[in-house]
């Protein structure tokens, strides 16, 4: 243990720089996969004969190896951030599509009915009852791919993104348990700061009669 915290006071300013990459690159793809995901959620319940083929298609991206999906996007988009960010984007869709149509779908049809009773447009029903119903369970989708995405962006390093992978391969070519700790325990308390953050956001978020 000793020589383990020796090794991160060492590299502690090294750590920090790889932490920030790790976060910018996870960062940068989920709001890319909310800001497609969301919409294209929205617009399954719309069309719901759309939805199987839609969720099969995301599926795909969840299930390929992702040492695999950048290997294959290597070709296309080169090495280093973008690559990178793109394939972290494709992995985190599925969760956010899903939740969110599932969200909104679940939603009470009376509920919905007693808004266009009201005269609401489909639109106003959309943003003022569906999306703060359904908002749980969206956040979760969110949280989800967040996590998913923190632990899959140390394959990044791989490809020159940077970030705390960087020190997890370090380590395994160097046979170095230090260095792969370094790496590895920071991912995992990142991961669940990340998660702790987006419940907190989610319960500012989340109208307080339909929060748990």
């Amino acid at each position: 243990m000793g020589e383990f915290l020796e090794f991160l006071s060492y590299r502690l300013g090294e750590i920090g720089t790889l932490t920030l990459q790790h976060i910018q690159i996870t960062g940068m793809s989920i709001t890319f996969a909310i800001l497609f995901g969301v919409p294209v959620g929205i617009f399954m319940t719309r069309k719901r004969n759309m939805a199987d083929f839609v969720l099969g298609v995301a599926n795909i991206f969840q299930t390929l190896p992702s040492l695999a999906l950048f290997g294959l996007i290597i070709p296309f988009m080169g090495i280093g951030y973008k690559p990178s960010v793109f394939v972290l984007f494709l992995y985190a869709l599925l969760p956010i599509i899903k939740n969110t149509y599932l969200g909104i779908i679940s939603v009470d049809p009376a509920v919905i009915d007693a808004g266009k009773g009201m005269g609401m447009t489909d639109f106003q029903i959309l943003k003022m009852v569906e999306i703060p119903l359904s908002l749980p369970v969206i956040m979760g989708g969110v949280r989800i791919s967040t996590v998913i995405n923190i632990g899959t962006a140390t394959i990044a390093a791989l490809i020159g993104a940077g970030g705390l992978g960087d020190f997890i391969f370090k380590g395994i070519s160097m046979n170095n348990t230090n260095m792969i700790l370094a790496g590895a325990i920071p991912t995992a308390i990142l991961a669940i700061s990340v998660d702790h953050l987006l419940g907190k956001l989610e319960n500012k978020l989340v109208p307080k009669g339909i929060q748990n």
